[in-house]
This record gives C-alpha cells, sequence and structure tokens, in this order.
C-alpha cells in the first residue's frame, strides 16, 4: 500500500514523499488444520475470537 506525507510549506510547491506500508505478517499457528502459516496481525485476532 502506497501513502503520501505531506510537507506542509509555503506557496503552491508542496512535494510529497511517497512511503511504502506493509502488513504485519507473522507465522503462527492456523487453529483448523494446525499448519504454520503466514497471516497478518488483524488476522491472527480475528482467528482468536472465532476459536
Amino acid at each position: 500500500m502506497m501513502g503520501g506525507v505531506r510537507k506542509l510549506l509555503r506557496g503552491n510547491y508542496n512535494p510529497v514523499n511517497w512511503k511504502k506500508k506493509k502488513a504485519n505478517i507473522q507465522k503462527t499457528l492456523d487453529p483448523k488444520t494446525g499448519k504454520r502459516i503466514l497471516a497478518c496481525t488483524r488476522c491472527i485476532k480475528t482467528m482468536a475470537k472465532t476459536k
């Protein structure tokens, strides 16, 4: 995902620096199969609620 960061300057010239935002991916155990998978932290929280 790309996100812009604005540097607030006076006048019409306002350069924007583009920064990459990456998901927080971690290794975890899949509760259904018991195998190790890569999942983002948001998905890990969702899986914990559905146990």
